[in-house]
């Protein structure tokens, strides 16, 4: 179409035009455009979210990144700050105030950007997908599954920790929509989610102000409803969070204080002192306010307490006062075993197994402290096969300990040939206990520190011994104890080291059976003594112990690899089955001084 003179030759209203003029001519050409926008090409904005997002999933373009989030995991994150400041104005005033120089990417710490609550790496990257997209993503598998077969993986603990995550970060980030989204999923979930989580959720949809308004009334009323007791609440939510649940029970004639049909269950004075005895980790004190026999330990869910919120020093301390039931339910029906599976702490959990706690009890709702502590793991992190020299995680641990303890088949006897063959010669016992308990620690750092807490090793003395030293991998300072003095005198402190070596050695047996079968494999060699002395070696002696080390050496790999093989087959399967991988030095060797 041409225009003369800027008249149109149309009787068509133009509303809107684009015009160029030809250098060649006085001729002005004008392209008119339509009343209404064309409708969107949605195969072309979908190539755009498609490219935008690659920037940020592709290592491609990390080289083009001028920015990097660290995670608390040390992992970096390139991203580009024109994106993310166009997309969201937190970072826009992020940037502008960081003094940028020349040079490499500037580093932002994830926990300097979001304070109040800590995100993960898939939470990040989620967040950081829709502000490159503008797609919402799927919620990652693994990451938002719990080890539970039973379990339907719409409302367990991943799903709402990741989901509580992203949350966060968007509202820290102002990125109002994907608030609505994801409020908007615990909406619809929050039926399902179990009470313990709702506290949860509602502690970071308090920090998320204004925009989770609808989710914070939504999980009062739930609360409000449930048997959370007020040292639950107290324990898990800010105080005028708490008073406007206990008041709303107190309008609802649900609660009265200092009444036991109260749904709060508010403690007395008596049961109040004893917590912050034990917020104080001061054992004596709990045990003089015992004497005033106005309360005991039961009546006061003191041991429930300890185990849900002191470390696992006073947890112990207070079972050796053997004044508590560890099977004793409190007001919500859990026992100390399943507050224990909550927390997931090995080495609580172990120390109240040794004290009689009952695996095979159920709480209310049919779970056993196995299926809570299943519920509770991802298992992105059960599945994962360990790195050579790398401990296990608490959380893997929890379980085979646990499952361990519900087949109820302890190995009894002596640990192994070797050590049934040194019979009354109790150096000979105690050179053996040594050997074994040194190389776990090699061999099994994590679950050789659980047993060796629960038996209280460090409290005996250490013998040195022409046996593999463990004095780089010790922690603490211990005395020592000649135990090559000849001739050799059975003195108490011998009885009480082989006492505790023995305990580290049985409770290793019980609760972690597949790390003590790789064991028998190593100290059962006859010659394993010649092969860790270290003194003069004649060239001949030498070529022996480094073939025979050689050996040892496809032992462990193979032990580790079948555990690998076993953890990969039931990660395919999902399988809830654990068992213990056996893990060598970061170098995969074990070390030897010639």
């Amino acid at each position: 179409m041409e225009f003369k003179a800027g008249v149109s030759v149309s009787n068509d209203v133009v509303s809107n035009s684009n015009c160029y003029s030809n250098s060649n001519s006085s001729t002005i050409s004008c392209i008119a455009l339509s009343h209404y926008p064309s409708p969107p090409d949605i195969s072309a904005l979908t190539r755009l979210s498609d490219n935008l997002e690659s920037i940020l999933d592709s290592a491609d373009f990390d080289f083009f990144a001028d920015a990097k989030i660290v995670v608390n995991t040390g992992r970096e994150v390139p991203v580009h700050r024109c994106i993310l400041s166009a997309r969201s104005s937190f970072f826009k005033n992020v940037f502008s105030a960081k003094d940028i120089g020349s040079g490499s990417a500037v580093r932002f710490e994830l926990k300097e950007l979001a304070k109040e609550y800590d995100v993960g790496l898939d939470s990040l990257l989620a967040v950081l997908g829709y502000l490159y997209s503008g797609k919402l993503r799927s919620l990652p598998k693994g990451v938002c599954a719990c080890v539970d077969d039973a379990c339907a993986h719409v409302s367990c603990r991943p799903v709402v920790d990741f989901i509580v995550e992203v949350l966060y970060a968007s509202a820290t980030f102002e990125i109002s929509e994907l608030v609505s989204l994801y409020q908007r999923h615990l909406l619809d979930i929050l039926e399902k989610v179990c009470i313990d989580d709702i506290l949860v959720v509602l502690y970071v949809a308090n920090m998320c102000g204004k925009a989770c308004e609808r989710l914070v009334g939504r999980c009062v009323e739930i609360i409000v409803k449930s048997d959370a007791d007020v040292v639950t609440l107290e324990k898990a939510l800010p105080q005028h969070t708490v008073k406007l649940i206990t008041d709303s029970r107190l309008a609802l004639g649900l609660d009265r204080p200092q009444c036991n049909t109260s749904v709060s269950h508010f403690p007395d004075k008596h049961t109040k002192r004893i917590h912050r005895a034990l917020d104080s980790d001061d054992v004596e004190l709990v045990r003089m306010l015992l004497k005033e026999a106005h309360a005991n330990l039961d009546d006061a869910y003191a041991l429930h307490y300890a185990v849900a919120y002191c470390d696992a020093k006073t947890t112990t301390e207070l079972l050796d006062l053997g004044l508590a039931d560890v099977n004793c339910r409190n007001l919500r029906g859990y026992t100390v075993l399943h507050v224990a599976a909550m927390r997931k702490e090995p080495k609580i959990i172990v120390s109240l197994l040794t004290k009689g706690a009952r695996p095979s009890d159920l709480t209310l709702d049919g779970r056993k402290a196995i299926q809570i502590t299943k519920r509770l793991t991802r298992a992105a992190d059960f599945f994962k096969s360990n790195d050579e020299g790398k401990s296990s995680s608490n959380d893997r641990l929890c379980i085979e300990i646990l499952e361990q303890a519900e087949r109820r088949d302890p190995l009894l006897g002596e640990a192994s040939l070797s050590l049934a063959m040194a019979g009354d010669d109790l150096r000979m016992k105690l050179l053996y206990l040594e050997n074994r308990v040194g190389l776990a620690k090699y061999l099994f750092p994590m679950e050789a520190k659980v047993v060796m807490d629960i038996s209280q090793i460090d409290g005996a003395s250490e013998f040195p011994i022409g046996g593999i030293s463990s004095k780089d991998l010790a922690s603490s300072k211990r005395t020592t104890v000649d135990l090559n003095e000849a001739p050799f005198k059975i003195k108490e402190e011998h009885l009480l080291r082989l006492q505790a070596l023995s305990r580290t050695v049985e409770l290793g047996k019980r609760f972690f059976p597949r790390c003590s079968e790789v064991l028998n494999k190593i100290m059962d060699g006859d010659d394993i003594s010649q092969l860790a002395y270290t003194g003069d070696d004649t060239p001949e002696l030498r070529l022996w112990k480094r073939r025979r080390y050689m050996e040892l050496q496809e032992v462990l790999s193979k032990a580790f690899n079948e555990d690998k093989e076993e953890f990969d087959r039931s990660a395919m399967s999902s399988s809830s089955s654990s068992t213990s991988i056996g893990v060598v030095r970061s170098n995969g060797k074990l070390t030897l001084n010639q």
